[in-house]
């Protein structure tokens, strides 16, 4: 009986001490095995339209675009594209995002190698693979109501600092309108005030500082 091919991964991350970190065990498995590596989103999905590996391997922040857009990218050309997103962000919102685009799994980056490979394993036999911490707090974001557009747009408003006054001015709104926003906000994340919002913003991954 002939040997099964091996699993053929796609790196993507812009850091190449990872890449290094994740190749060498991957390398090093039997039946595994690192096809090319990306430091971009756009190049990912010019690798991954040349090599067609089995599982996609890719962090949630890249410098040109996240990998979510990516393997939203990616989905439209290959709708069965099997991903696993290993990412420092563990909120619920960026979880959500990530399944949303297809995603087949998520760990973060605290993962030990040999959940890694376990999850490459699972994906690659066509199952998902979420952690019970991440299959929780992807539960509980599925539970929320979300935010709307408008909403997001004024909720990273007030992560950065803007005062009610500015937010007005910077989206040309009514002052009337820009309050019934924010305490629609308020009332979909349960926070008794904006500072609260802010923090619960953050904490599950709705907003990333500096974005």
């Amino acid at each position: 009986m002939s040997a099964s091919p091996p699993i053929r991964v796609l790196i993507v991350d812009d850091h190449f001490a990872t890449r290094l970190g994740l190749a060498v065990p991957i390398n090093s498995e039997a039946g595994m095995t690192v096809v090319a590596e990306a430091s971009t989103g756009a190049r990912a999905i010019e690798l991954y339209r040349e090599h067609r590996p089995d599982v996609l391997l890719m962090d949630y922040r890249l410098p040109d675009q996240t990998g979510v857009t990516t393997l939203e990218a990616l989905r439209v050309e290959f709708p069965h594209i099997r991903a696993l997103i290993l990412s420092v962000f563990d909120g619920e919102e960026d979880i959500y995002r990530a399944v949303q685009a297809g995603a087949r799994g998520y760990l973060t980056k605290a993962a030990e190698c040999e959940e890694v490979l376990r999850a490459i394993r699972c994906i690659a036999a066509g199952e998902t693979y979420f952690p019970a911490e991440i299959a929780a707090k992807l539960h509980a974001r599925e539970q929320r109501k979300p935010l709307t557009p408008r909403e997001l747009e004024i909720l990273k408003l007030l992560v950065k600092g803007h005062s009610t006054k500015e937010i007005v001015d910077l989206l040309h709104m009514s002052m009337g309108t820009i309050r019934l926003h924010i305490s629609l906000i308020l009332e979909k994340l349960e926070a008794f005030d904006r500072t609260r919002a802010v923090a619960i913003a953050i904490e599950r991954g709705i907003v990333h500082v500096g974005e």
